[in-house]
């Protein structure tokens, strides 16, 4: 597991009644909601693919990556989508769809604690550590975790996009 260093860098995402942070270190840019393709047989997770920079990049829905805290957004149905964050994932690139991007911070230890065991598992693996951020629940994301194989297969797979 990758832990968050104390004083690290991270932009701050509301998804649902939670904040995410990602590393800045992760962090391409943010943009508007572009246009997304659905990709056929995708976890429920993954919107589609969106053309970003020229390239075809999944999008991950962060609300529902994360499980139930509110109704998970859809492609343009629910307006809680409201931004998109390009993240680095090695040579990769994938975009996080969220509520809303809130600010670039530094993240005292303090604030953040290893995941307690009884929360490991199911998503756990996608959350490096947990927290509180003023009255909210604050979860620093596993970028790399974030899209799994099955989606990078499907793009370089032709039929994927008949």
């Amino acid at each position: 597991m990758i832990r968050a260093e104390e004083n690290d860098r991270f932009l701050l995402c509301r998804i649902g009644s939670r904040i995410g942070a990602l590393s800045l270190r992760d962090v391409r840019e943010t943009m508007r909601p572009l246009p997304v393709e659905p990709l056929p047989g995708s976890p429920a997770f993954v919107l589609g693919l969106a053309i970003v920079r020229g390239a075809p990049t999944p999008v991950v829905d962060a609300s529902q990556l994360l499980g139930p805290s509110t109704p998970p957004c859809t492609q343009y149905s629910s307006p809680s989508a409201s931004r998109f964050v390009s993240i680095k994932l090695g040579e990769r690139t994938a975009v996080l769809a969220v509520d809303a991007v809130l600010d670039v911070r530094s993240l005292s230890a303090g604030m953040l604690a290893d995941i307690p065991p009884l929360l490991q598992g199911g998503g756990a693996e996608l959350v490096s550590v947990i927290g509180a951020l003023d009255t909210k629940l604050l979860l620093v994301l596993e970028a790399a975790r974030l899209v799994p194989d099955s989606v990078w297969n499907a793009i370089k797979t032709p039929r994927a996009f008949a």
